[in-house]
């Protein structure tokens, strides 16, 4: 597994492919360097094209040293009019990617302004186009900037970011410049194709985490899980193009990129969020939901008392997992549930599977060293038809043979 949900053996896919990297002018300017190294990693040609702001961030000797190509700068050079030509740079590659993407960019592109040669070359190419967008927060949020990025994907162009975060400004929030990873993993999908993004158009919804039931202000009752591999998922499903809402319990990780986030702590706020998300093509239900609550959570902090523990009545939770695949012409076309064991693995997911009237059950043993909250897993997928047992991987690649197989399904 690469980067972000990107295979390693797909770079063969796109080795003779050429990016045309548009540098702008911003402090995280020096990011387009790390992804200049990671394309040409892959095997991805990179031709440069360096704007005046840009060059006030990072050097045509760098940039040019890194990507192993000469670095264009200058509309009105002559000597390159006369053996390139701006139109024929703007044509000359299979994706213009524009990273990072200023206001000043964004604006002079959805208003098809050419007066420089990174704008020429916007106006000029018949390519798709990928912009990664970085500026104040105040900027982003600016009425003018939203309506530019508004047509510009109302044009087709894609855009990856920004993320929320800390900025060189000393502010916080939306405009930080995605990671150069994730703008990696964008533009190889972009390269290779409709074949990569199988899933485009589709509607997918996952739950991840635990579930969290109070039984006063301060204690409650959970389960062991960390998300990662829940996350992990919701993050192949769109790495293959599907809409993914991704419905999560407490657990501190990173949404993952182009999925969009519910947060909920209770198993019947995930019931009702899960529900409000339908409907959808699939719907994969890895969260672990605990199965019981306290009938009434006290409204102060429980004190030790003399007599012993006090005494918790409990009720048992809704079962998610079993409402979504009884939910008639809103139920997804496929159902997936999970199931976390400890002993007898097979037997206990194909008992689940038929008690769930869900259509297959990924089953994995938590006793295994590293499996609960560790990187890896090996799990079992059960189906009507049978059992397949796969090897013990990252929880990113079983991630991403999980949504290739959904994809098939769904074909």
């Amino acid at each position: 597994m690469g980067h972000k949900g990107f295979r390693q053996g797909e770079a063969t896919q796109v080795s003779d492919k050429r990016v045309l990297l548009i540098v702008g002018g911003g402090i995280a300017a020096y990011k387009a360097l790390e992804l200049t190294r990671l394309l040409r990693k892959a095997g991805v040609a990179v031709r440069p094209v360096l704007t005046r702001a840009g060059a006030e961030f990072v050097t045509p000797l760098s940039l040019g040293g890194l990507a192993g190509d000469k670095v264009y700068q200058d509309l009105f050079d002559l000597t390159d009019e006369a053996e390139m030509g701006h139109i024929q740079l703007s044509r000359s590659a299979d994706l213009v990617a524009v990273v990072p993407a200023t206001a000043d960019l964004i604006a002079k592109a959805a208003n098809g302004l050419a007066g420089d040669l990174a704008s020429t070359i916007l106006l000029a190419t018949d390519k798709p186009v990928l912009m990664a967008p970085a500026m104040n927060v105040r900027m982003w949020q600016h009425p003018a900037v939203q309506r530019n990025v508004a047509q510009l994907k109302a044009d087709g162009l894609q855009m990856v970011g920004p993320d929320e975060g800390s900025m060189a400004c000393g502010e916080f929030g939306p405009g930080r410049l995605a990671e150069p990873e994730v703008i990696f993993a964008a533009i190889m999908t972009a390269l290779a194709g409709p074949a990569a993004r199988p899933l485009a158009g589709k509607r997918a919804l996952v739950t991840a985490g635990p579930t969290f039931e109070p039984i006063d202000p301060v204690r409650g009752i959970t389960n062991r899980s960390s998300g990662r591999q829940g996350f992990a998922i919701a993050e192949a499903l769109a790495g293959l193009g599907a809409e993914v809402t991704l419905v999560a319990g407490p657990v501190f990780l990173p949404t993952p990129p182009g999925v969009t986030r519910i947060d909920v702590e209770t198993a019947r706020q995930m019931l009702a969020a899960s529900q409000a998300a339908l409907p959808a093509d699939v719907g994969v239900f890895v969260a672990a939901v605990a199965d019981w609550r306290v009938d009434e959570a006290f409204g102060t902090k429980l004190k030790k008392e003399k007599g012993g523990p006090p005494a918790l009545t409990f009720v048992e939770n809704p079962d998610i997992l079993a409402a979504v695949s009884a939910t008639g012409p809103a139920r997804p076309r496929l159902v997936v549930g999970f199931a976390a064991e400890t002993n007898d693995v097979e037997a206990h997911a194909r008992a689940k599977l038929s008690r769930k009237g869900c259509d297959w059950i990924i089953a994995n043993d938590v006793t295994e060293p590293g499996v609960m909250g560790g990187d890896e897993n090996s799990v079992l997928l059960v189906t009507r038809q049978g059992t397949e047992r796969w090897d013990r991987a990252p929880k990113d690649e079983v991630a991403r043979a999980i949504a290739l197989r959904i994809a098939e399904a769904l074909a």
